[in-house]
């Protein structure tokens, strides 16, 4: 990994993506006065067909040092990411606002899937495994995830920057 300082012409530290990924672990849950200002929103930006930028909101999860959101094949993302999975996830935390690039893919391993049912179940999100072992289903998702079922999605990432929002503060840019 190389890390390069964003805030070194103000003799500002360079951040370390160790704690990053540790507050990362902790969680940055959705709900109401849960994080940030008042809640963390995760949001996903996606290419359209016309080279123009998508963004939508995501019930993102960080799992095993990446995100993972969910969504409907039928959703702008979803066909978006099918024709090219480059994307940008960002997400405000009390301690840094953090913007991950990379590519997002479709996984549809059944065990694989499971676990991200179990991940989103413990966060609050009912979701569970649909009959193909594929994809997930619950009585409820986001408008903007479409109807279901929903497939789950992995960023690997390519780049990542954080600003740090508390003293000392700093901003640092990571390649992977």
């Amino acid at each position: 990994m190389e890390a390069k300082n964003l805030a070194d012409i103000y003799g500002l530290p360079m951040l370390d993506w160790a704690r990053i990924e540790a507050r990362l672990d902790q969680g940055v849950t959705q709900g109401p006065d849960t994080g940030g200002p008042n809640r963390h929103t995760c949001w996903l930006a996606t290419i359209n067909q016309d080279g123009s930028p998508h963004v939508t909101g995501v019930g993102a999860l960080w799992v095993e040092n990446t995100f993972w959101f969910e969504t409907g094949n039928a959703t702008r993302k979803a066909t978006n990411l099918a024709r090219d999975p480059r994307c940008t996830l960002s997400v405000a935390t009390h301690e840094f606002d953090l913007v991950v690039e990379g590519q997002a893919r479709k996984v549809t391993d059944p065990a694989t899937v499971a676990k991200m049912a179990v991940a989103w179940a413990a966060e609050g999100w009912p979701a569970r495994v649909d009959g193909t072992g594929q994809a997930l289903t619950a009585e409820f998702s986001a408008p903007s995830a479409g109807p279901p079922p929903w497939f789950v999605y992995r960023l690997t990432p390519l780049t990542a920057t954080a600003v740090a929002t508390v003293e000392p503060g700093g901003a640092t840019r990571w390649r992977f």
